[in-house]
């Protein structure tokens, strides 16, 4: 099992924006450029859903819920993910978690604890 730490989540006013990191810590770099990585979220009372992709090849993805609000980025050196997230709105509140899953193994995926993010005034 592939041990994540994601940081980044708190309390924001509508509007804020919040930058969230997730850190593979243990895995080697060369390890790290095989897996696509993701974020979900989950709130209150929902299914947890997909928002953005950063696929091991360098393309992106979202959610249409959070496109052009949010942005995805890698460093594959760093052995991190990132989500930018802007223009927050109170429906964004969530508890917000990362993923690695392989390009090649559908069975090889990791979540990281997940992160809370309250957007409220």
């Amino acid at each position: 099992q592939v041990h994540l730490v994601e940081s980044g989540g708190g309390l924001v006013q509508p509007g804020g924006s919040l930058r969230l990191s997730c850190t593979a810590p243990r895995m080697i770099f060369s390890t790290f450029t095989m897996y696509n990585t993701d974020w979900y979220r989950q709130a209150p009372g929902k299914e947890r859903e997909f928002i953005a992709r950063a696929t091991s090849s360098g393309s992106t993805n979202y959610a249409d819920s959070v496109k052009g609000r949010f942005a995805i980025t890698r460093n594959n050196s760093r052995k991190t993910v990132y989500l930018q997230m802007n223009s927050l709105k109170p429906e964004d509140t969530a508890l917000y978690y990362c993923n690695l899953n392989h390009h090649s193994i559908q069975s090889d995926t990791h979540w990281g604890q997940g992160t809370q993010v309250t957007v409220s005034s």
